[in-house]
């Protein structure tokens, strides 16, 4: 089975250099990564002419600005014909040994699945078992660097809405996955989904890693309100949107480990701001700058 590796960056090179060593000796010759810089390009290019270690194509290429762009950008800059498993790492992820033999293992009549995607806590979510069918309660466990996908379903589906997720030019900055899974349900094509072996992980860094209080909860607010975003558009129960607006509230407390508990205040204001389509009090739109 022939992997397609689509990463969107904004140029940031020690994580690429990190992610690209991590997938030496796990690729083999017809697998493709393509790397979507949207800034630093040149730089990018330059890192990806030190890699003749992996044995595969490596392209780079740009896109304007948002993940969605670059992820769509960079399925269609892989060579034709060919129907790849898609993955999407962000640039801030690495693949322990394995992890690809894993993603290839999935099985020929899998339209597509998730593996477990961890960080320095854990498992950011813990996946059903497998043989649990895909549905519009459980996919909001698959993010987008736990999500593989066939090029094929992934291009019949219309790939990512690039109107949100981090970057996009609204302030609906997350649940692009989701979005792209609930699509996937519509159209039929979710009774063939997998969900991976616990084994078969990618690694990342948590959501507040690096960024100071300010920049957390902006970032919290915009991921929080396109999970709101979502609920609406998509029709979810009154019930399922008034929990998800109280729960809001208890999130730094729930999630300690990462968040202070007066974070919870900030998913609470999202959420609504998603819920409602309406945004209170701030010009500021996309999750973060750099």
């Amino acid at each position: 089975m022939n992997i397609g590796l689509v990463i969107t960056t904004l140029g940031r090179v020690p994580e690429l250099r990190r992610l690209l060593r991590s997938l030496e000796g796990q690729l083999t010759t017809t697998d493709v990564v393509v790397i979507v810089a949207q800034r630093n390009l040149e730089a990018v290019r330059k890192l990806a002419r030190e890699f003749t270690a992996l044995t595969c194509e490596i392209v780079v290429t740009t896109s304007p600005m948002g993940a969605s762009r670059g992820r769509n950008a960079g399925v269609e800059a892989l060579p034709a014909g060919v129907d790849y498993l898609l993955h999407f790492p962000n640039d801030t992820t690495w693949f322990p040994p394995g992890t690809i033999a894993g993603i290839r293992s999935t099985p020929s009549t899998a339209s597509a699945g998730a593996l477990t995607v961890t960080d320095e806590n854990g498992p950011k979510f813990q996946l059903p078992a497998p043989g649990t069918p895909l549905d519009r309660w459980n996919v909001w466990t698959v993010i987008e660097m736990g999500l593989v996908i066939r090029r094929s379903v992934f291009t019949m589906i219309g790939g990512f809405a690039e109107s949100i997720g981090t970057g996009a030019s609204t302030p609906w900055q997350s649940g692009e996955a989701t979005d792209l899974l609930l699509r996937l349900i519509r159209s039929g094509q979710a009774d063939s989904f997998v969900w991976l072996p616990a084994e078969t992980s990618i690694g990342g860094i948590s959501d507040p890693h690096g960024l100071s209080n300010v920049e957390r909860r902006r970032k919290l607010r915009t991921y929080a309100r396109g999970f709101g975003r979502l609920l609406t558009n998509w029709k979810y129960p009154l019930y399922w949107r008034a929990a998800a607006l109280a729960g809001g509230l208890l999130f730094g407390v729930r999630n300690r480990s990462s968040f202070q508990a007066a974070d919870g205040w900030w998913v609470f204001v999202g959420r609504f701001e998603g819920l409602t389509g309406h945004c209170f009090g701030t010009t500021l739109s996309t999750a973060v700058d750099r």
